[in-house]
């Protein structure tokens, strides 16, 4: 039988990435995220290429709906070898305007719906001793940014899987977190970053990045001697 992967938050750039990394390596492919006609779109590549790929629409805010979420994800490739979580929300609020109701906001993408997550499918990877949580968030998890402010839930999703990591190693189950200091090529915000440069405007001094190098990187992360984060660059 062959392995599978959930990914959450199949969006432009690194989801459908990660998609494409793990379809050429034989997984069958659950593609969960908001909007139909991309699924779609995504799902027709995959499965032109000659791999499985499945496509459930879902609000992953509405962290609530996760159990039958799960249960679709079942459905469609049983309980996954390999969890991706990318889904985030828009954190790009400055420090000085932040506020409680920013937070609870955030929350759900950023960290209450990968909890339910984990709490459906990691006792499969635990009962068959094999198995991986990723994620990829931005690199304010990391480093506080006064800008994105919102990183504040992204660097409580990053102390979680370091936490997760410590509890299950040794046990089959590789746990890790990329942290991206880049535009990632074909998205909205590095489309917005170009635009802006081509038009004069000032834009923030980061490089930009090819999703396929950081699906490279989410790929061999369980085979780096069990390092629990990268960041890039």
């Amino acid at each position: 039988m062959s392995k599978s992967i959930a990914v959450l938050g199949a969006g432009p750039g690194l989801g459908q990435a990660v998609a494409h990394r793990y379809a050429r390596e034989g997984y069958a492919v659950a593609l969960v995220a908001r909007r139909q006609e991309p699924l779609d779109q995504l799902a027709a590549q995959l499965t032109g290429a000659g791999a499985r790929a499945h496509v459930i629409v879902a609000d992953l805010a509405d962290t609530g709906a996760v159990p039958e979420l799960a249960g679709r994800i079942r459905a469609a490739v049983g309980d996954p070898d390999v969890l991706y979580y990318g889904a985030s929300a828009n954190g790009f609020i400055p420090v000085l305007e932040l506020t409680p109701r920013h937070a609870l906001d955030l929350l759900p993408l950023g960290l209450s719906t990968l909890l339910a997550l984990t709490g459906e499918f990691l006792p499969a990877m635990l009962t068959r001793g094999s198995g991986a949580i990723l994620s990829a968030q931005g690199a304010s998890a990391v480093h506080g940014n006064p800008h994105i402010a919102g990183g504040v839930i992204l660097a409580a999703q990053r102390n979680y899987l370091q936490a997760l990591h410590a509890a299950v190693a040794g046990r089959g189950v590789f746990v890790g977190g990329l942290y991206i200091g880049a535009a990632i090529e074909h998205t909205p915000f590095h489309a917005r970053l170009r635009a802006a440069e081509a038009a004069g405007e000032p834009v923030p001094g980061i490089p930009s990045v090819d999703p396929a190098h950081l699906a490279d990187l989410l790929w061999s992360m369980p085979d780096t001697a069990g390092q629990p984060e990268l960041t890039y660059p």
